[in-house]
């Protein structure tokens, strides 16, 4: 009996069985090949490490990061590639590393870095599934290490900060936008009717882009624009994970942003009002530790001590 499959990720919203891009990727290539993944969704009861998500686990081994997950599922036989060619899967990695190279750093920058969106959008959600007061904390600890992913791909000379790099980030986000929906074509997916790993991988990254309700909208409009790229996001979702996300009428979504909006402004209320103390006690004057007064006895009263003391 093969030892059972478990995958610890970020749950979903917005219709999406997972908002976060890697997670996505993993749980799509797991339906395309037919891996019995036991999904558990990171909620605020989870007591463990949320930096290396997604985290697959079984009996003898524990692997992160969505290349090394999926290349154990292939040593597995859980393999959605086997009918690909020489040529397609050169040009799978090709693709992959484009996406990661031209897409990613937008993708982050709309779900991380732009204002907006973080304090609106992903604070709020990834706070509420995190336990207090580590959601005070880790959301802008993800922040920032999503920023500093951003400056470490993109920040080369002469562009050194995010300001300098956003309008070069989403130009070559839109190119990249351009260039699948060209390859896609009117295709079910990228190499003809059957799913493989580059579709488990552009479903993880447009999916939440193109899902996810943000204030501010720049790339996402450019998306929907290109209509068979938000077909196939559609596709995937119908056909591969209707049953588990039980589907969501237009009233429960209604009340889901409700929802959402209140959590945001009670998270950013709880944040302000630490910030507001930490501020008043760096400001509040530090007074010197004060020193005891020595006490000081007459001669008399030592010689009484002494009496008390001696046997």
């Amino acid at each position: 009996m093969a030892a059972p499959l478990e995958l610890s990720c970020w749950g979903g919203g917005w219709g999406l069985p997972s908002v976060h891009s890697e997670s996505l990727v993993v749980m799509a290539y797991a339906k395309f090949s037919g891996a019995p993944l036991k999904v558990n969704v990171i909620d605020n009861t989870w007591r463990g490490s949320r930096g290396d998500v997604p985290i697959l686990t079984t009996d003898n081994n524990i692997v992160s990061q969505p290349a090394k997950i999926l290349n154990f599922l292939r040593k597995q036989k859980y393999n959605a590639d086997y009918e690909l060619s020489a040529k397609q899967g050169a040009d799978t990695l090709a693709y992959i590393a484009l996406l990661e190279e031209k897409l990613l750093p937008a993708v982050l920058h709309t779900f991380w870095v732009e204002s907006d969106n973080y304090f609106t959008v992903t604070k709020p959600w990834f706070a509420s599934r995190i336990p207090f007061p580590l959601n005070l904390i880790l959301p802008g600890r993800m922040s920032r290490g999503a920023l500093n992913r951003i400056l470490l791909t993109r920040g080369e000379p002469p562009l050194y900060h995010v300001q300098e790099v956003e309008a070069q980030i989403y130009r070559d986000a839109k190119e990249c936008l351009n260039l699948l929906s060209n390859r896609l074509g009117t295709s079910q997916f990228f190499f003809g009717d059957t799913p493989s790993t580059l579709d488990a991988y552009v479903f993880g990254f447009l999916a939440p882009l193109y899902k996810v309700r943000f204030p501010k909208v720049q790339l996402q409009e450019h998306l929907k624009q290109l209509s068979n790229l938000c077909r196939f996001c559609d596709d995937i979702l119908n056909s591969y994970f209707r049953l588990s996300l039980g589907g969501i009428s237009p009233a429960g979504q209604e009340t889901i942003d409700a929802n959402l909006q209140k959590l945001t402004q009670l998270v950013n209320k709880e944040s302000n009002l630490i910030e507001k103390m930490d501020d008043n006690l760096r400001q509040s004057p530090q007074l010197p530790p004060r020193k005891l007064p020595t006490l000081k006895l007459t001669p008399a009263e030592e010689n009484n001590s002494l009496q008390r003391l001696s046997p």
